[in-house]
């Protein structure tokens, strides 16, 4: 006892009592907190920093999306997300990542619950955000190369490109070049397209990070002005491309009409009331025609009819086609109709009908890209377990094959139904078919008055500039439009309202570099990042030879 008791004594820390009940302590008593025990919440506290930092990315940049005009704030964004992920083990920067895809895609996709409630909401945000998990993971191993935010660029595009492929086909929504619609970046979706648009932000946003980090760490030197240019080249690009952008009339000029006959109720259910939502479309086409009769309204060359404006399919119900061939033959132009064809056997068909006055129904385009989990339950027996929502779609839709590019009194109109708006291969194919305008008739009555038709607006305004055409969007309920090829919108109408937006549009036909080139872009940024990984995989391997030659230092982890 008493030699514990002397070893207590000769240490630095107050003597405690070898054995019997402890006295009770006064607060004059207390012994001041170690250094130790100060510093250890501060290390907790530490840790948490950058996870809130990379979630408050994630947020900043949903918080760029329309209907906000704070374009701006996504290379900000991705500025205070490089700064977490760089230099991080590949498993940090999975779950930073990860957490940033939170941050991003539970408020930019909450519409996708609107109906349907929390679980496909949260299933759809999580998995999306796995996939920018993997792109934060790419992104900290990356950050060890020279020019490193070259290299996370392309990952970031090698990201977006995963998730526009899969699962179940894919889910392009939410690229940042989706958010740049009113951004300086913009031309270069005419220069190499949406995957061009999305390395200029994210090469912009991981430049400035890097340009802070070294003016900060080394002011003056030459290597500050370099990673400069990560910044500045870019926007030097983007300014460059400017004259790509144009809404010249190249092939003169035709006036179209876009038709909102808006629906009788919001939510799943609309589409109980189908003879309701086809009659709305009829009266509001007829009352054009009537404006159009008593010089109220220039006449239109053609109109074009909504996703979804005849739920009732006009082969099958005759009094379907009845209300319709009506219609057409008041406004007496050709009309896109927006159908549910039912063939007896086989999946639906969400279909547009080439509608011709004289001729009725001819030419059709079924939509190639069917929405997952809305128009098609991959799985359905799992699903059901989760959300017996599944049971509304009691027959899956079938994708068509080929693009559809409608000869409307003379002009090219390629019908992008939709959802297909995301995809790159959906609209460009449109254009090398003959597109000389692009109608993406949408309907959105399923979201009632949420953010997603703002969303789906801004991309198509960066399709405008893309490829160098008019979009109209003719929406159920939603906000139609009508959009010139330099991206501008040019008239619209407001939610749940009726309404028939007629204009004098320019015609193109002409293609863009990124019409020309399709895919290899992006094929080439993956090669980028690829590239990147190899450079990393080649050290690796030449440190492992060194260290069994001995004649280097044992090997350490990569990104560790």
């Amino acid at each position: 006892m008493s030699s514990s008791v002397t070893r207590e004594a000769s240490s630095n820390e107050p003597p405690r009592p070898a054995d019997g009940p402890a006295e009770p302590r006064t607060p004059s008593a207390t012994p001041p907190a170690t250094p130790a025990a100060t510093a250890a919440p501060l290390r907790r506290g530490a840790r948490l920093v950058r996870p809130v930092l990379a979630a408050l990315s994630g947020v900043l940049l949903y918080l760029s999306f329309p209907p906000r005009p704070l374009w701006w704030l996504a290379p900000l964004a991705l500025a205070l997300l490089a700064g977490c992920l760089h230099g991080r083990r590949p498993r940090a920067g999975f779950g930073l990542g990860t957490l940033a895809g939170l941050g991003y895609l539970l408020p930019l996709l909450v519409w996708t619950g609107e109906e349907v409630g929390p679980v496909p909401w949260l299933a759809l945000a999580s998995l999306e955000a796995l996939f920018i998990g993997l792109t934060g993971l790419g992104i900290a191993l990356v950050s060890r190369l020279p020019a490193w935010p070259v290299f996370a660029a392309a990952v970031w595009v090698a990201g977006e490109a995963l998730r526009a492929r899969a699962p179940f086909g894919g889910f392009p929504w939410g690229k940042l070049a989706f958010g740049q619609a009113d951004g300086v970046f913009t031309p270069l979706a005419a220069l190499g397209g949406t995957p061009l648009l999305s390395f200029g932000v994210a090469l912009c946003g991981f430049g400035l990070y890097q340009a802070l980090r070294i003016a900060r760490r080394h002011p003056g030197r030459t290597t500050a002005a370099l990673t400069a240019l990560t910044v500045a080249a870019p926007i030097g690009a983007a300014l460059a491309a400017r004259p790509l952008v144009s809404d010249a009339a190249e092939d003169g000029t035709v006036v179209a009409a876009v038709i909102q006959g808006n629906v009788p109720r919001l939510g799943l259910d609309f589409n109980s009331q189908r003879r309701a939502v086809l009659d709305n479309h009829v009266k509001r086409t007829v009352q054009l025609a009537e404006d159009v009769k008593a010089g109220r309204a220039p006449k239109p060359d053609f109109v074009v009819w909504p996703e979804n404006s005849s739920d009732l399919d006009p082969y099958a119900e005759p009094d379907a086609h009845a209300v319709i061939d009506k219609a057409v033959k008041a406004i007496g132009v050709p009309v896109a109709i927006g159908a549910v064809v039912a063939p007896e056997t086989g999946p639906l068909r969400n279909t547009m009908i080439l509608w011709d006055p004289v001729a009725g129904p001819t030419e059709t385009y079924d939509k190639r890209k069917i929405q997952p989990f809305g128009e098609r339950i991959p799985m359905r027996s799992f699903v059901r377990l989760f959300s017996s929502d599944v049971d509304r779609v009691r027959r899956d839709f079938g994708p068509g094959k080929d693009p559809g590019v409608f000869d409307m009194a003379g002009t090219g109109v390629g019908m992008v139904t939709c959802f297909e708006a995301a995809f790159d291969d959906a609209v460009r194919s449109t254009v090398q078919d003959g597109a000389q305008v692009i109608a993406v008739p949408s309907n959105n009555a399923t979201f009632g008055r949420t953010q997603m038709t703002y969303q789906q607006l801004a991309m198509d305004r960066v399709r405008a500039v893309e490829h160098s055409r008019t979009v109209l969007v003719p929406v159920t309920s939603g906000v139609s439009a009508v959009i010139r090829p330099d991206g501008r919108i040019v008239s619209e109408t407001k939610m749940f309202t009726a309404d028939a937006l007629v204009a004098e549009i320019p015609l193109r036909s002409g293609r863009t570099p990124a019409t020309v080139l399709g895919p290899l872009p992006e094929y080439a940024l993956l090669l980028l990042a690829a590239g990147g990984f190899g450079v990393l995989a080649a050290r690796r391997i030449g440190a492992r030879r060194a260290a069994w030659d001995g004649t280097g230092p044992r090997p350490r982890r990569v990104g560790g």
